[in-house]
């Protein structure tokens, strides 16, 4: 496992964790994030989680290590064994007097009511539901109401994904908090990635956090489930709290190679010095609400910057996105950049391993004018062989041989200059979905993460969509849906 672990000890339970928290803790996260910046006054520091468990883990060790605060930003929150997980951990923290911030996007929320109203009834938790139109406290008829009167608003979503620790850590990047964004799920798995950052980037990070919090868009739980909350009792939220605990504590739900491999860690303070990338790093968001538009387009910050960046191309473009939907004038945009020496290249998934056949109906719609413009597109094999690579608990999982799909939202522009962030490359990312990521500058960092595209797109991990005709390795179910769904106009809001 990579020395970035040294993160990475949170998925014991709360009474080892008490056990060992003196033996890896020499350090506060405060001083650790102090000693890490010192030698690079005006930087900020960025290293890439390429695997799920890694970041995982990531997460769970800051969630344990933090002192004040915890703002947490995300677009799914399941309650699977991750979900669970995650939540305990969050309520440990408050336990200890942290003040937790959770904003969830309301389109695919599952959180029982009950258990959204006991934490967030916690003094030191606050949860709150971005444009609530689809599922807390909205009854099947509100919501077919809002999308039959209000299409545009309630077809608008919070995509950001980000995590904040004390004001000076944070993660961003496309996974959301559920089983299959880690290599946790036995059928459906992503391969993700996400960036941890410090620095003063997360000053920027902070203040998204917090006009999104403030907006009005954003609803408390209290608000959306007041019928519920007085009749709920001292003693159902206590049963609550103490079941998630034991949720956590039960030794079947954490797997024991992992357990072994967090008791195994060292602390590799100096290692981790030398792993994280320092330069200026731009962290690109969108205002709550995308835009002020009244129709399905518009545009958004992100969308602006990622173009402007892409208009300065001069040798190469390479991309990697799970669903691959030119918006209006995309392909024109992306021709020209051919026209003028730039190679563009897509990583994106097949028919056999999407997850999104309507997303995939607009790409099947469009992929013989985007190979016909020049851009080489490669698509994600079900089952690539890199996946032994970036799966930690393949040996675990293979059993089972789950799909494993693109999830990442990744650019890198001449070698360069990197984007990682939750922007896919559709008409929804670019006009409808709140989006953030960051831009990085480095050489190096860019190297790396083209290098991981790149691997991807190879013969054993990829199709070639111009040649190996892929939907030919699709079921003939996958195949009629799709193209059923290609029969209707919905390219706007894929």
């Amino acid at each position: 496992m990579k020395i970035i672990f040294i993160f990475f000890l949170a998925l014991l339970p709360a009474a080892s964790m008490a056990a060992n928290f003196a033996e890896y803790t020499a350090l506060s996260l405060e001083k650790i994030e102090q000693q890490l910046t010192a030698d690079h006054p005006g930087e900020s520091g960025a290293y890439i989680f390429e695997k799920g468990e890694e970041a995982l883990l990531a997460r769970a060790w800051l969630t344990e290590h933090a002192t004040k605060k915890i703002d947490v930003q995300y677009f799914i929150w399941s309650t699977d064994n991750i979900g669970i997980l995650a939540a305990e951990t969050l309520l440990s923290a408050a336990d200890r007097g942290v003040k937790v911030r959770v904003l969830v996007d309301d389109l695919l929320i599952d959180a029982p009511d009950n258990t959204m109203i006991a934490l967030n009834n916690h003094p030191n938790i606050q949860i709150k539901i971005y444009n609530p139109k689809h599922s807390v406290g909205t009854s099947k008829f509100e919501m077919l109401f809002n999308v039959a009167l209000q299409f545009r608003s309630a077809n608008q979503r919070m995509h950001d994904k980000t995590f904040t620790v004390d004001g000076i850590i944070s993660i961003t990047g496309g996974r959301n908090m559920a089983d299959e964004y880690f290599d946790y799920d036995h059928n459906y798995n992503f391969r993700d990635r996400d960036v941890l950052l410090l620095g003063p980037v997360i000053k920027n990070v902070q203040n998204n956090f917090e006009a999104f919090w403030n907006s009005e868009f954003v609803v408390p739980v209290e608000t959306l489930l007041n019928s519920l909350s007085p009749a709920f009792s001292q003693q159902q939220q206590n049963l609550i709290y103490s079941e998630l605990h034991a949720y956590a504590l039960d030794p079947e739900n954490f797997e024991h190679e992992v357990r072994q491999s967090l008791y195994d860690l060292h602390h590799k303070f100096e290692d981790l010095k030398r792993l994280l990338t320092w330069g200026n790093i731009v962290f690109t968001h969108d205002i709550p609400g995308k835009n002020k538009s009244k129709t399905l387009k518009g545009g958004g910050n992100t969308t602006q910057l990622l173009i402007k960046s892409l208009t300065g191309a001069q040798k190469s473009v390479t991309i990697q996105s799970p669903y691959l939907i030119m918006p209006e004038g995309g392909i024109e945009f992306f021709k020209d950049l051919i026209k003028r020496g730039v190679k563009v290249k897509i990583s994106t998934n097949s028919l056999a391993s999407t997850d999104n056949l309507q997303a995939f109906s607009g790409y099947f719609k469009q992929r013989e004018e985007i190979l016909a413009a020049g851009i080489e597109v490669y698509e994600y094999k079900p089952d690539p062989a890199v996946q032994r690579e970036l799966i930690e608990r393949y040996d675990a999982l293979k059993e089972g041989a789950p799909t494993f799909a693109i999830h990442a939202k990744s650019m890198v522009i001449d070698h360069e200059l990197l984007f990682v962030g939750t922007f896919n490359l559709d008409p929804r990312s670019a006009n409808l979905n709140t989006e953030v990521g960051v831009l990085i500058k480095n050489k190096t960092l860019a190297a790396k993460v083209e290098k991981s595209i790149t691997l991807d797109m190879l013969q054993e991990n990829s199709w070639n969509a111009a040649t190996d005709n892929p939907d030919s390795n699709a079921s003939w179910t996958k195949r009629f849906k799709v193209y059923f769904w290609s029969l209707l106009p919905l390219t706007p809001i894929l």
